[in-house]
């Protein structure tokens, strides 16, 4: 069983006694998982719990304008999406078992463009984008459905984009962690361009894993694909779960020898 240990000490007749408290691993990575636009969370549940053997809690949740809130699918705005995502976010790293210096977000299309502007706004160690989204900066009061009209996005998308100009590739810029970026040779939405845009504003990431999905649609619409998709993220996320695991299974042993 993996375990922890911390550094403390008590004080006995004025004396500073030095302690470590030695405990199992109680606390828990978090995923949390972003659906795209017009999706729901029912996609991913299965996913969630193939990852939860990994040990991890998983929270998946509906974005406002789907599922149960539908009646807003036209009215609702970016900004409305966000506030779900930071709202999940919190509630996720609420829950009393989850450590929320281990939060992975995994976010698709839209979702992966929600996810990469949760980067700048909470604390996030690992982030897993699969054909994510990217809109122009202007427009926040512009309902969601009317964006790819009023900012031209099929010409935007096409475009080579520095990362200060649009603020989820800021956001990427910026993030310190580990990326998996995920494309779709047959996507009919998102270009190769950005994909390039993403890949190339990761420059301060840890890691950048990039797969290409041969054959894959954006929306993963046949079996094959959803199931090569869920082995590539569980893989990716064992690897990145364990291996924080190991390197804070070795800390405390190499402060021990110093």
């Amino acid at each position: 069983m993996p375990i922890r240990e911390k550094h403390t000490a008590f004080e006995v007749h004025g004396d500073r006694i030095c302690a470590t408290i030695v405990a199992p691993q109680t606390l828990l990575p978090g995923i949390l998982f972003v659906h795209g636009w017009g999706g729901s969370q029912a996609r991913y549940l299965e996913r969630a719990r193939e990852i939860a053997e990994l040990g991890c809690v998983c929270l998946t949740f509906d974005l406002t304008g789907h599922a149960g809130t539908a009646t807003r699918f036209e009215t609702v705005t970016r900004d409305n999406n966000l506030q779900d995502v930071l709202a999940a976010y919190d509630l996720l790293v609420s829950q009393p078992n989850v450590d929320p210096a281990q939060i992975a977000v995994v976010g698709s299309s839209y979702g992966g463009y929600l996810a990469a502007l949760l980067t700048a706004l909470r604390p996030v160690q690992w982030l897993a984008l699969r054909v994510p989204a990217l809109y122009v900066d202007s427009g926040w009061e512009i309902p969601k459905l009317q964006l790819r009209k009023e900012q031209d996005l099929d010409a935007y998308r096409q475009t080579i984009i520095a990362a200060e100009k649009n603020r989820a590739l800021l956001a990427c810029s910026q993030f310190a962690g580990d990326v998996l970026l995920v494309q779709s040779e047959a996507d009919h939405l998102i270009p190769p361009a950005v994909i390039s845009n993403y890949r190339e504003a990761s420059v301060h990431a840890r890691s950048l894993t990039y797969r290409m999905m041969r054959g894959a649609d954006h929306g993963l619409t046949e079996e094959p694909m959803r199931q090569a998709y869920t082995a590539l993220l569980f893989n990716w996320l064992r690897e990145m779960v364990f291996g924080a695991q190991k390197a804070a299974a070795a800390a405390p042993v190499a402060a021990a020898r110093r």
